[in-house]
């Protein structure tokens, strides 16, 4: 019997599980324009020397981020820095936000200044936790804590302590 419980509740939190990432899946393909080339967690090739790019504000990024990501932030984007900083417009170039919005507008930004391989990845900074990715906070150490910037985007976290403010 505990045995048929157990099961039981297997199948119950995988459904969950399945029914959170359709709901996800729902949410980015009304919200996205793509705009910018969308490249999934799993396509990121690990011999491919991308440059990660954050478009979350410092407070997000301070609680964690893809290691070895630069903050470019989303409210005070300075093309004219990433272009001083960044001169080689070939370099392959991840964008990435909470899930997603955030940095397919940075990414439009970055096509149109002349950038020829930028891509935003799906689902963000979310996504890359909830498939048990690394992330590092402000020393560049691993954390656990994802920054959800409210409490209404936390439910998209599934993996992780969510950190937000009211």
């Amino acid at each position: 019997m505990k045995k048929y419980v157990t099961i039981c509740l297997l199948i119950l939190l995988s459904n969950d599980g399945i029914s959170q990432s359709k709901k996800f899946d729902k949410l980015l393909k009304r919200n996205l324009q793509k705009t910018v080339p969308v490249l999934k967690i799993v396509d990121v090739s690990e011999t491919q020397e991308y440059l990660f790019f954050d478009a979350r504000e410092e407070k997000e990024f301070n609680t964690s981020h893809i290691k070895n990501a630069k903050r470019i932030g989303f409210d005070f984007f300075n093309l004219e820095q990433i272009l001083k900083e960044y001169p080689d417009k070939s370099r392959p170039i991840i964008v990435y936000c909470s899930i997603g919005i955030r940095s397919e507008l940075i990414g439009e930004k970055l096509l149109k200044a002349g950038y020829t391989d930028v891509y935003n990845l799906y689902g963000g900074i979310f996504e890359w936790k909830n498939q048990s990715n690394i992330v590092v906070d402000e020393n560049e150490k691993p954390t656990e804590k994802v920054h959800t910037f409210s409490k209404q985007w936390s439910k998209w976290l599934l993996k992780g302590e969510k950190v937000y403010e009211n």
